[in-house]
Formats: structure tokens, C-alpha cells, sequence
């Protein structure tokens, strides 16, 4: 009896599909087996975004990491072959978080993996400078492990919505930092539709920055 491989993922691009391929780009793991994927955070919304960005009924659960002794991380697992071959196909292998130079997405929905990338392994975090009156900065931050991925990321950004970052070596990674206007148009085009998943804290973060530096500069 020949096998027929199980197809859990329903493969066809939309915001929500890219938003969940940002998120294995960055937070996900391809297993050697060629048919496993595996996503793990201390965020359970993460997880359940990926869950429901897929479609997949899988449970979640709790699971140590290294010699740890409390559950503090949530994950799913799940098989694909036919999900898992098209992850190779776009640019997602299973040593992915060094190898990785690109990942083909139509920029239709470029938009959706950027925020995918950003709940992921992105950061946004506010300063003050103390050189400037009313002197509130903040800054949005990309992590890689790979050179490549980060350049690619880059200039992708600039061809796609007219920024331009600049790299800062990490411990371990490299960083993609974009200051204050390009944060405000990166945060427009990720979150410029209602009826997407997102993750709550870090839209919350960034809205409530953006909205106390308009108050501070109300004719800019």
C-alpha cells in the first residue's frame, strides 16, 4: 500500500500565513527527520498565534530547557512533509539559524512576515537622550544569526517601505536597528490592518511610544 504524506498546513499565502512564516523564520525549528516543526516561546499568545496563523489543531504544551526544572516554555509540534518540503522550497531548512540567507515571500504580503519577524525575535525599546529637550528616542530592533539573512532583511526593508537601518553586532547575532522614523512607517505597514494576528504587548508598546512622541511633537 503506497503512503500518502499527511497534510496538516493548508499552503496558500495570505497576511496571516506569511505572519506565521515570519515567526518559524525566526522563533521555529526544522527537525533533520524532513517532516517535523517545532515552535516553542515563553509567550503562550505566541504559540497560539502560530496555531491559528496554520490552522493546525495540535495541542500546545509546556517543556523544560537545558537543566532547568519548571516548565516556563510553551510549544506545538507537529508533521508536515508536504509543509515542511515547501519550507525548504522558500528558503527554511533545519540548520535555518545560521544558514539562512532568504525566505521568498510575495511582497503582497510582505507586511504580515515582517511582523511575523518582529513578534519573533524582534525588540522595540524607548530612551531618553538627555542632549535634547523633550528628548524621548526609541528604537526597532531585528535579531539574526545569520550575516546574510540580516543584509537580505535590509535592504528589503528599503526597497519595501523606503527605510534605512543600520547594523549593530550582538552576542552572537546581528542586529537590524531602525530609529524613530522609521519605526513610526515600520509600525504602519505592519500593523496596517485590524483583522490580523499580532502579539498584544508589543503592538501595545509601540502605540502607546508613538502616540506620547506625537503629543511631544505635535507639529512634526
Amino acid at each position: 500500500m503506497k503512503c500518502v504524506a499527511q497534510r496538516k498546513v493548508h499552503i496558500k499565502w495570505s497576511d496571516n500565513f506569511a505572519y506565521a512564516i515570519g515567526l518559524i523564520a525566526s522563533d521555529g525549528c526544522l527537525s533533520k527527520d524532513g517532516r517535523h516543526i517545532y515552535f516553542t516561546s515563553k509567550d503562550k499568545h505566541l504559540v497560539e498565534n502560530l496555531k491559528n496563523a496554520l490552522r493546525i489543531k495540535n495541542k500546545i504544551f509546556k517543556h523544560y530547557r537545558g537543566d532547568e526544572k519548571t516548565k516556563k516554555y510553551y510549544a506545538i509540534n507537529f508533521s508536515d512533509v508536504i509543509f515542511y518540503k515547501f519550507l525548504n522550497k522558500i528558503g527554511l531548512t533545519s540548520s535555518k539559524s545560521k544558514t539562512i540567507e532568504r525566505v521568498v515571500v510575495p511582497h503582497k504580503y510582505f507586511d504580515g512576515f515582517t511582523r511575523g519577524l518582529f513578534d519573533g525575535d524582534g525588540t522595540f525599546y524607548t530612551f531618553n537622550d538627555k542632549r535634547w529637550p523633550n528628548g524621548f528616542g526609541y528604537k526597532t530592533s531585528f535579531a539574526s544569526a545569520s550575516t546574510s539573512f540580516i543584509h537580505w532583511l535590509k535592504e528589503s526593508f528599503t526597497i519595501f517601505y523606503g527605510v534605512n537601518g543600520y547594523l549593530h553586532k550582538g552576542d552572537g547575532v546581528t542586529n537590524l536597528e531602525y530609529t524613530k522614523n522609521d519605526s513610526r512607517k515600520l509600525f504602519r505597514f505592519m500593523y496596517h490592518q485590524s483583522d490580523v494576528l499580532f502579539l498584544k504587548r508589543k503592538y501595545d508598546k509601540m502605540k502607546i511610544a508613538l502616540e506620547y512622541d506625537a503629543k511631544l511633537h505635535p507639529n512634526r
